[in-house]
């Protein structure tokens, strides 16, 4: 079973302003308080840039590799509401929202499974969550990892796929990703799946929940919004919260929330991901956290045994957004990203490899 991954998808914003629909334009942020500043910001980087564009221009070569590699499944962090509601929360300081109406450029990406337990869904209330959750079922897109309830937000998502097999997806969050705590579901209110911490008990009930249905040839992922924005480090007990999820039968762990990739492991010969940095957003012209490269994005393509849930092979492509959209890098962007996960990922005995077109192929012990 070969699926494809990726990090947090922010189509909020300036990816919102260009696309045929725009949200109202007007922002609570503390210094910007019109989304289409970052639309300018971009194009004076890049220069102009198109509005009212195609569906699946933000995607850009992305497209070409989904087709190249045909991933049984897709599953990415969507950290953006889809919702007309003006509700936003006072208490933060960043707010995202696309309007619904551009449901049309997620639907492109061939998305089946959007997580939703981080710190962006619930920006615009309760009822922004609600209609986020029926837009991407009425698109026929999966949501995991929020809901209208706390068993709604709990439930794994079961994908049949073509062979006979199926991928079971749970997802959840942490509040050292800037979760309110307020945002939990509830069973009388929506809300995400909110870890209340990470010990050994909360894995445990968490990998349960997850496979609890699961049979052999079934693959189960748990996508997890956690950790802080910039920064390489791991932090211990992640790393042990992790380990756990594997012990329990978790196949893939799916970790994000930083804005740029954090190391990969081979644990168990299961797939530990703890942070697959951005994968689309609209930061292009903001300066501050350049040495992260944060224009670096990753897609991840690993080739899972479903008998056993062995990773067999992992694929990475990197790719820049520029223009507001995904291209292709060049050979020293790509050669950077090597580099950098080969020194980040050091201790955890992985390393990957540069081919001629510019994809990672990784090697573990």
């Amino acid at each position: 079973m070969t699926i494809f991954l990726a990090g947090d998808v922010m189509t909020g914003r300036g990816v919102d302003q260009i696309l045929p629909h725009p949200s109202a334009p007007h922002l609570h942020e503390p210094f910007v308080d019109d989304a289409r500043e970052y639309v300018r910001l971009a194009e004076d980087v890049t220069g102009t840039l198109a509005r009212s564009v195609g569906s699946t221009y933000i995607w850009g070569d992305a497209l070409a590799l989904w087709e190249q590699v045909a991933p049984a499944a897709r599953l990415v962090n969507l950290e953006t509401s889809l919702t007309r509601s003006d509700d936003y929360d006072v208490s933060k300081g960043i707010h995202y929202r696309m309007h619904p109406e551009n449901i049309a450029c997620i639907s492109a990406a061939g998305f089946d499974v959007c997580a939703l337990a981080n710190n962006h869904v619930l920006d615009y209330g309760r009822a922004g969550l609600v209609e986020t959750l029926q837009t991407l079922e009425g698109a026929g897109i999966m949501t995991v990892g929020a809901g209208r309830n706390i068993e709604e937000a709990r439930r794994p998502r079961v994908l049949a796929l073509a062979d006979g097999t199926r991928l079971i997806v749970g997802a959840c969050g942490h509040e050292s990703s800037g979760i309110p705590a307020d945002w939990a579901a509830r069973e009388d209110a929506p809300g995400v799946d909110l870890l209340r911490d990470l010990s050994d008990e909360t894995a445990a009930g968490l990998a349960a929940r997850v496979t609890a249905d699961k049979h052999r040839g079934d693959v189960a992922v748990v996508s997890i919004h956690w950790g802080d924005n910039w920064g390489y480090d791991v932090p211990h007990r992640h790393v042990e919260f992790a380990h756990r999820l594997v012990e329990q039968g978790i196949d893939v762990v799916h970790g994000h929330s930083s804005h740029h990739v954090r190391p990969i492991e081979v644990y168990r010969q299961k797939l530990i991901l703890y942070g697959c940095g951005d994968f689309i957003n609209d930061y292009e012209g903001i300066a501050g956290n350049e040495r992260y490269r944060d224009d670096l994005v990753l897609m991840f393509f690993p080739s899972i045994d479903s008998a056993t849930g062995r990773l067999m092979a992992l694929q990475i492509f990197p790719l820049q957004i520029r223009k507001l959209r995904l291209n292709r890098p060049s050979s020293e962007d790509a050669r950077w990203v090597c580099d950098t996960l080969n020194r980040i990922n050091g201790s955890f005995g992985v390393r990957v490899e540069l081919t001629s077109d510019r994809m990672l192929t990784m090697a573990w012990p």
